[in-house]
């Protein structure tokens, strides 16, 4: 591809510039742009599936951006003028419309959202029965747009709204009064009080459509209504702004629980009565507690920079295995797959950025399903007289963590990351009271002593970016600087990286 087509790649998504608004960014994902990759899409999944275009259903959704309704019914245009049944479910979360294949029998499926990028941008997510598309897939229907590869254009598309959040709220609903099976069986969430943070983006039916009916107290939830200027928080779960907002609100209502939404609520995050923020490696922890318990030694897949707490956490306190992998959700959720196709007991995969994805769920990244999760076990705690924080009580947290983020300047960027790694690998076993993990799957991860730095760092190349980020964690205080200092003698040798 050339550089113009290339650029909306960024991974297994579609992204680009759709609003106006930030200075030095003009519209990238014109009309034109977007039909000429929603035709490309319909090509693939006529190869993919083996069926004329009108032989297709596919549904449509979208997030609360602002450039949403443009570019939706772009998309619906485009797969209806090759002869494409459309579902057009309107405002909805990007893991409904996986469940479209699954619920409504669709072959296919388009999302439009950039998910928590900033509100001049947006894009698009392709899905099928088998999941998310492939990072492979996403070049071959870009490639499709460039060339106008496309199918022979048919009349008979049809286009039809479809209320199909009600029918995905009904599942989670039925999840939970199943599960904690209370007295009043219809009302099993009585006597909590849960906030919800919805961000402005589409996540708001959680608290409306799932919580209240099943007898929540949703008193205190917030930036329920869609809003695609995003005018209160950015919706990201690991954003720290927007998790002091969750955390406030649980507060000063007293609340049980409150949950938060990225955009498109594939992510998820919480927080518990007291105000402590359920996120990253605590969410991980909760997560792995969660999935283990009905999958005794099973393992559990993580990105590469979860903390050596985390690690302890997983296999000496729930006994299970945990398995550490690259950055990146999908590559996350592929290797847990992988995993299972071998025959090794795994049922979840989760990235500290809130991306979880349970086996039991069609290893779908879904945050509205992680949080019906966490709700549930906490009203099945509380029969026990305990709360949700009981389950993170031997998580060890770092004292300190820290992450840096170097610039490399040279053009072929993955080859200067990729030798700065192996250089490092070299150095590091050359160091003493350098250990290098056996278990890293990305980058390099040195652990040090309670005497040089009592902690690790991990460094790693960039999945898109010309970017090596530095992840470092020490249980005492100062000691991140002290492995910094270790490491900066080599990295300030390094030709081609702005330290």
């Amino acid at each position: 591809m050339d550089k113009f087509w290339s650029q909306f790649k960024s991974g297994t998504d579609i992204i680009g510039v759709a609003s106006e608004g930030v200075e030095g960014q003009s519209v990238n994902l014109t009309n034109e742009v977007v039909t000429a990759i929603t035709k490309g899409f319909v090509k693939w999944l006529c190869d993919k599936t083996g069926k004329a275009g009108n032989a297709l259903t596919v549904a449509v959704g979208r997030d609360s951006r602002i450039s949403g309704p443009r570019i939706i019914e772009q998309v619906e245009n485009a797969l209806m003028s090759h002869g494409i049944q459309v579902l057009n479910c309107g405002l909805a979360s990007t893991p409904s419309m996986f469940m479209t294949t699954v619920d409504l029998n669709c072959d296919g499926a388009v999302q439009i959202t950039a998910s928590h990028h900033p509100f001049n941008r947006n894009g698009l997510k392709f899905f099928t029965v088998d999941g998310g598309l492939e990072s492979e897939d996403i070049t071959t229907l870009l490639e499709n747009a460039e060339s106008s590869n496309f199918t022979s254009e048919c009349k008979g598309g049809t286009t039809k709204a479809v209320d199909y959040m009600t029918q995905y709220c009904e599942h989670l609903k039925d999840m939970i009064c199943k599960a904690v099976n209370s007295e009043n069986y219809s009302k099993p969430l009585e006597g909590f009080k849960i906030v919800v943070d919805a961000g402005n983006g589409a996540g708001g039916f959680y608290a409306n459509k799932v919580l209240a009916p099943l007898g929540a107290d949703i008193t205190g939830s917030q930036f329920l209504e869609p809003d695609g200027m995003f005018p209160n928080h950015v919706p990201n779960p690991e954003d720290t702004t927007a998790m002091r907002f969750i955390s406030k609100a649980v507060l000063d209502n007293h609340a049980d629980l409150g949950v938060i939404f990225d955009t498109d609520v594939d992510r998820g995050g919480a927080v518990d009565s007291t105000g402590n923020e359920i996120n990253r490696n605590r969410l991980v922890a909760v997560a792995a507690a969660i999935a283990l318990e009905n999958t005794p030694g099973g393992t559990v897949v993580t990105d590469s920079t979860t903390s050596a707490g985390l690690k302890l956490f997983i296999e000496n306190h729930l006994k299970g295995k945990h398995h550490r992998f690259k950055r990146g959700y999908k590559n996350v959720i592929n290797e847990a797959i992988r995993l299972n196709k071998e025959g090794i007991d795994c049922p979840l995969a989760i990235e500290t950025s809130g991306h979880a994805a349970m086996r039991e769920n069609y290893f779908l990244d879904d945050g509205a399903y992680l949080c019906t999760k966490i709700i549930i076990k906490m009203a099945q705690l509380r029969k026990e007289g305990k709360d949700i924080s009981s389950l993170t009580a031997a998580l060890k947290e770092p004292v300190e963590s820290r992450e840096v983020r170097f610039k490399i300047t040279d053009s072929d960027f993955k080859a200067t990351g990729n030798r700065i790694i192996k250089e490092l690998e070299e150095y590091a076993a050359a160091q003493e009271c350098w250990c290098v993990a056996d278990d890293s799957r990305e980058g390099v991860r040195v652990s040090f002593g309670k005497n040089d730095g009592d902690g690790w760092f991990l460094l790693r190349l960039s999945v898109h970016d010309p970017i090596m980020p530095l992840n470092v964690e020490s249980d005492t205080k100062g000691g991140v600087d002290i492995i910094l200092s270790k490491l900066m003698v080599f990295l300030k040798s390094c030709n081609g990286l702005d330290v």
